[in-house]
């Protein structure tokens, strides 16, 4: 019996040790609260206090009411907000959550160009070192512009609220040719470190419409995405399962490749 207890522990020590989850994580997520940027024309985010202290019974309790848009934080955009019958944040699969992470760095161009788009020759400058895009990859844009978090006005371009403000936000995202492109290669998401798959002056939501349509989903307001490689990471991307959402508060990390 001894050994057999001792057999069993030492395999579940192997198995621990093997396991393809270990390694370095790094979190890609912004914390919700009170200072999280939102989209000008979203309700802010609160957190109130139901209860917080000792009770009667001598024990500490806590509990908290959220209020929150879909569309604040780091965040999930589901097909549906751009696409009327496309799937809700509820019934986006895993498949497209889950999976190895491109990170195409257009740090240079968006600094010197806040309205810059990520044009179909920044993926096809990535494929020239890397190889074609593979289906099923989560694809993410570095601007470098989440060092501006969360300070509205330096991070969107204005720090006035309401529907008024929209028309002057001002920062990076992607050119209708790079989002067809990503549709062509089949990718499961796109992801940047900015508030909106398209830049700050859109009027059309090009990009948007091109991969939501598809069923792409968006991963808006990234961050911490210099300490990822341009390749070999891996992504988990859940959002909050909202019954019919057009979007979610997001928790995405992704866990680094093992160094050789």
């Amino acid at each position: 019996m001894a050994v057999s207890i001792a057999a069993a522990a030492l395999a579940l020590g192997t198995a621990r040790a093997e396991s393809p989850l270990q390694g370095e994580w790094v979190d890609l997520t912004h914390t919700l609260d009170e200072t999280s940027v939102f989209w000008p024309t979203a309700k802010a985010f609160h957190h109130d206090a139901e209860s917080f202290g000792q009770t009667e019974g001598g024990y500490f309790y806590s509990a908290y009411n959220i209020r929150t848009s879909e569309h604040g934080g780091t965040h999930l955009d589901a097909p549906i907000h751009f696409a009327e019958g496309a799937q809700t944040a509820d019934e986006v699969p895993l498949d497209r959550l889950i999976g190895p992470a491109a990170v195409i760095d257009v740090t240079e161009a968006s600094g010197s160009d806040r309205d810059y788009r990520f044009t179909a020759q920044d993926v096809l400058d990535w494929e020239a070192r890397h190889g074609e895009i593979a289906p099923g990859a989560i694809v993410l844009f570095r601007t470098g512009f989440s060092k501006f978090w969360p300070d509205r006005e330096a991070y969107m371009g204005t720090a006035e609220r309401g529907a008024e403000a929209v028309a002057q936000l001002h920062f990076p995202g992607l050119s209708e040719a790079a989002a067809r492109l990503l549709k062509e290669r089949d990718v499961a998401a796109v992801g940047l470190d900015t508030p909106s798959l398209d830049y700050g002056q859109s009027k059309d939501f090009i990009a948007h419409r091109v991969l939501l349509g598809a069923q792409i989903p968006g991963f808006e307001n990234v961050t911490n995405l210099d300490r990822l490689p341009e390749w070999g990471a891996s992504v988990i991307a859940l959002p909050a399962k909202i019954g019919k959402g057009s979007g979610a508060p997001l928790r995405i990390v992704a866990l680094l490749p093992k160094e050789e």
